[in-house]
């Protein structure tokens, strides 16, 4: 299942607001995850903000090599 930037956000903010509060469960989407620890927790927050940087960064540049003979 591949997730939006606002499904993103969402999760974000929920895992955010748990962690600032100092539980480790958090529900979203009707489901609850409970985390082990706080590692896990920050874990899966670090996750999420590289997923968000990934899509917000775009594609990028594309670099094609080529070659040229005889040169």
């Amino acid at each position: 299942m591949t997730m939006t930037l606002d499904d993103l956000k969402a999760r974000h903010s929920a895992l955010l607001a748990a962690r600032y509060s100092g539980t480790r469960s958090v529900s979203y989407d009707g489901k609850t995850v409970t985390y082990g620890s706080d590692a896990e927790l920050a874990a899966a927050l670090a996750d999420i903000e590289r997923r968000i940087a990934s899509i917000e960064r775009g594609a990028g540049r594309i670099f094609r090599p080529y070659a040229v003979k005889d040169l």
